[in-house]
């Protein structure tokens, strides 16, 4: 892929959750995610202001891959958290905790060398429409993008895309016969009408029905849609509803689906968004709506779309930063609305919607292309505005429907490359015991689908979302040499291995030393006469290792070395005359004493 030359780099920041950077992964299915400002642009906003920021007394963790339901358990108990239940396919689990500690614990758990990732269940808004003119005629976004060309090629037959919102209102005259079934993931039913009005909205951008002789076009009028609800009647939605809508949506058909919330940053939904990649889509997000800069880190897994206006320049709301990857126009959009009508909106929610309904052209003229081509002929053929080359406003320029198609038509899909696979950590020659974690980088021309892990031929993970992370219970392992290898695929079944890491098990403990060393005072002997000045000797030996040797005349300390060996000489003229005791003390490391003693006579 081409390279993106970010202006500065940012750290990965999410309000909420607590996690490691986005991963880069090769994905199954076209996903769209429309990432929602927190700056609303319509009348609610006051009323939204006042919702809690995440689900009380839950969070949701991802365990490293390689480690048990058990080991989980045992981390969790030891921070006063329990899992509830799993998210389908994920490996994610909301878990219980107590209430107000959501983000403390999370936070310490994030930082565990078993987990993943950890984040509360964030609840976020929908990105609110602004309705002014609703018998505004003029879709000028379609021309802009150079949609009737894009037309002459295909209008998007073929393509399932899910529209992952409020529900959407099956009955309007320009959605009509556009639905495949739903899920309302909301209430756990088919019931997927539109219970806000957000999601009609963003469905009319994608697939409203042209050639009617009524109401308005879209760029995909052919492709299908199928409504996911995920939100509460208010609009709001749970991370963990998003992701749960996701992996839905992937396994039912669906090549791409939009989600008109913020949530490029979080762990969780990426999880999703990697699911749905691996199906066969992409994903994409709104930037927000904030009008200003957002500290969120360029997620590859993610394709994040920046709203224009009709004259090619940013809309003045539309948030901007490093994660940025296209712009598409996204102010007074005109679209389907609740009950049969029409209405003219802004905001990054239909932004999204215009760049995933291209990608869905792209998928209809060539179905066998992988989610990292969409994303990259998307890029590629975009025009460039602002800074030239990728920038934070525009990213890599703002969509262009008829180049895009053009160019899906002519690429090859044909993939001999292998993934280039290595081991990060540890390095080879290290002493381990434990729980060893290993971290594995893999790369590909087109994307990575899965990295698995072996340890000396043994197969101990697998891990399909980047960064690859294992944890390896050497303790299953004798002790000695541990070859860590690691293999890893693309979609076009081309495999790649890893140079062998060979480290060193080392779980048996060393043994009790309780020899204590052996001590001599060599000069003088015992016994003897001394005179004025009389010099001591004293060597020790021991089955580890001398740590030290005391001398002490008659109980009092009168030398000392951290050696093997002591030479003292004793000024005798202070001393009475009479017997006299020397004292050779030695020490080992374990903390093992042994003394030697020799009286004199003065």
């Amino acid at each position: 892929m081409f390279p993106k030359n970010r202006l500065f780099k940012v750290m990965p920041v999410w309000q909420l959750a607590f996690s490691s950077a986005a991963p880069r992964l090769s994905l199954w299915g076209l996903v769209v995610l429309l990432a929602v400002g927190f700056c609303l642009m319509g009348g609610r906003g006051s009323a939204w202001a006042d919702k809690p920021q995440w689900a009380s007394g839950r969070i949701l963790v991802q365990a490293r891959a390689g480690i048990h339901e058990a080991e989980l358990d045992a981390v969790l108990g030891d921070h006063g958290a329990r899992r509830l239940h799993a998210l389908e396919r994920l490996r994610v689990h909301v878990v219980q905790v107590p209430p107000q500690a959501e983000e403390a614990i999370a936070r310490a758990l994030s930082k565990h060398p078993k987990i993943q990732f950890a984040e509360p269940d964030a609840l976020i808004p929908p990105d609110d429409t602004i309705p002014n003119d609703p018998k505004y005629s003029s879709q000028w976004h379609l021309p802009l993008m150079k949609a009737p060309g894009a037309w002459d090629y295909t209008v998007g037959d073929g393509v399932i895309v899910a529209v992952l919102d409020t529900g959407v209102d099956g009955t309007h005259p320009d959605l009509s016969g556009k639905l495949v079934p739903g899920w309302n993931m909301y209430d756990n039913n088919a019931d997927t009408s539109d219970v806000y009005g957000h999601g009609t909205n963003v469905a009319g951008v994608v697939g409203a029905a042209a050639n009617n002789a009524l109401g308005v076009a879209s760029l995909a009028w052919n492709a299908k849609i199928m409504p996911v609800r995920i939100s509460q009647p208010d609009g709001y939605a749970y991370y963990s509803t998003i992701a749960s809508g996701l992996t839905w949506a992937a396994d039912h058909g669906a090549r791409i689906a939009n989600i008109s919330y913020m949530v490029t940053g979080s762990s969780t939904v990426t999880s999703a968004a990697n699911y749905f990649r691996q199906k066969g889509g992409v994903v994409f997000a709104s930037a927000g709506n904030t009008g200003a800069l957002e500290n969120i880190a360029e997620n590859p897994s993610i394709v994040s779309v920046a709203a224009t206006t009709s004259s090619d320049t940013r809309a003045s709301w539309s948030s901007y930063g490093n994660f940025v990857d296209l712009s598409a126009p996204g102010s007074g959009i005109l679209t389907t609305a609740r009950g049969g009508n029409y209405a003219s909106v802004s905001g990054t929610s239909f932004s999204s919607p215009a760049a995933a309904a291209v990608g869905a052209l792209l998928l209809s003229v060539n179905p066998t292309l992988s989610p990292d081509l969409v994303e990259r002929i998307l890029e590629e053929t975009a025009v460039d505005l602002g800074t030239a080359g990728w920038d934070i406003y525009y990213g890599n320029g703002r969509v262009n429907a008829q180049a895009a198609v053009l160019a899906a038509l002519q690429t090859g899909t044909v993939d001999t490359q292998a993934p280039t696979v290595r081991i990060t950590a540890p390095a080879g020659g290290t002493k381990v015991s434990g729980d060893l974690a290993v971290d594995v980088s893999a790369e590909d021309n087109v994307g990575v689908e899965r990295v698995e892990l072996y340890a000396n031929g043994v197969f101990i993970a697998e891990a399909t979302a980047a960064p690859y992370r294992f944890t390896v219970n050497t303790l299953n392992f004798a002790d000695g040499a541990l070859s860590l290898t690691a293999k890893a695929w693309d979609k076009a079944g081309n495999e790649g291995r890893s140079a062998a890491v060979t480290v060193t098990v080392d779980n048996v403990p060393d043994p009790v030393d309780t020899q204590a060393p052996v001590v001599t005072i060599t000069s003088p002997a015992n016994g003897t006469k001394v005179g004025k000045k009389v010099t001591i000797s004293i060597k020790a030996t021991d089955n580890v290792g001398v740590t030290g040797i005391q001398c002490f005349i008659d109980g009092a300390l009168k030398a000392s070395t951290t050696g093997s060996s002591l030479s003292y000489t004793w000024n005798t003229t202070p001393a009475a005359a009479g017997t006299h005791t020397i004292q050779a003390v030695a020490s080992d490391a374990a903390g093992n004493k042994g003394s030697a003693t020799v009286q004199v006579i003065k």
